[in-house]
């Protein structure tokens, strides 16, 4: 029997919720399953293709839905779960006890352990260490900005490791080992460390690029990396160089798309004033109420930059 777990691609939350799941189904559903996965990242346009989903059974966690019947599981967190009334409806009317929604989770990955805990008596205990860091980096629990851009713990360092990985094997890889490695464990293995070992330099690299081209507008903060060719950041840079920040918007682009990311500064929690994720779907993005993102055709670099531009002066007020 093969099953096929679709994810949210490079986001620790994502593969983590791939993880926990695998675990769980191996050990509560079907322990002879032959797992396999397959990332997903939001673009613009359709994210599901035909063969999307191919498995035996077919499991979407930490991504939007899809009224397709032949998703069997589901487990998401997004405010913008659903594209449209159609996917809503179908999930309202779904009847199989597999698919769950929580738009007040602070991570999926929580949000799906302790899902399967409750209806399908799954034992969590091994898995404890990776839930907890997972619900810390998804709803951003650090206890300061100094936290999340250092990067001291393990945990951390695989985040950036995810984030920034560019080999779908080593994603899936990682997948495995989260099921049953502390995370320690996993940051110092050779197929890890060496690939981690740069992406940390170019961290350190974005911390100053950053520091270099960010304005900071009525507590706005607004920066364009598409000229230095940065597609991956950490969301966190803007608040740790600019405390009194409330929001910060960056516009990336790669191959496959240009993104605007917009977030809030979980250390400024009074002062935020309006709902991202709403702001992002009116541009066909969406995300949750606190950070979201909208991904644009990767030619629409200028197109991304007047939106953020727009979304600035829009949070400024």
């Amino acid at each position: 029997m093969r099953l096929k777990v679709l994810y949210h691609d490079r986001c620790f939350d994502g593969l983590s919720s791939a993880a926990v799941f695998s675990r769980f189904y191996r050990e509560k559903i079907r322990a002879d399953a032959e797992i396999v996965y397959q990332g997903l990242a939001h673009q613009a346009g359709p994210v599901f293709s035909p063969g999307s989903f191919d498995g035996d059974e077919n499991a979407v966690v930490d991504f939007r839905y899809s009224a397709d019947p032949k998703l069997t599981w589901w487990f998401d967190h997004h405010q913008s779960a659903f594209p449209s009334e159609l996917e809503r409806r179908a999930f309202e009317a779904d009847r199989s006890g597999r698919k769950f929604f929580d738009p007040k989770a602070k991570s999926c990955t929580k949000f799906l352990c302790d899902t399967v805990v409750r209806e399908f008596g799954f034992d969590a205990g091994p898995l404890a260490e990776l839930v907890h860091w997972a619900e810390i980096i998804d709803g951003a629990l650090f206890p300061d900005a100094k936290a999340a851009v250092e990067l001291k713990e393990p945990a951390l360092q695989l985040m950036v490791g995810i984030e920034g990985s560019e080999d779908a094997a080593q994603r899936h890889r990682i997948i495995g080992d989260l099921q049953r490695l502390p995370l320690a464990q996993i940051v110092a293995a050779p197929y890890v460390a060496r690939p981690l070992e740069k992406l940390l330099e170019a961290h350190r690299q974005n911390v100053e690029l950053v520091r270099r081209v960010a304005t900071c507008e009525g507590k706005v903060v607004l920066f364009d990396l598409t000229a230095e060719g940065v597609e991956n950041f950490n969301k966190f840079i803007a608040y740790y160089l600019h405390p009194e920040a409330r929001y910060a918007i960056g516009v990336t682009s790669s191959k496959s798309r240009a993104k605007i990311s917009v977030g809030s500064n979980p250390w400024r929690p009074g002062e935020r004033t309006h709902d991202l994720s709403k702001i992002c779907e009116r541009y066909g993005g969406g995300g949750h109420a606190v950070v979201g993102a909208i991904s644009l055709p990767p030619g629409d670099v200028q197109r991304a930059r007047e939106l953020a531009r727009d979304i600035a002066r829009e949070l400024q007020s």
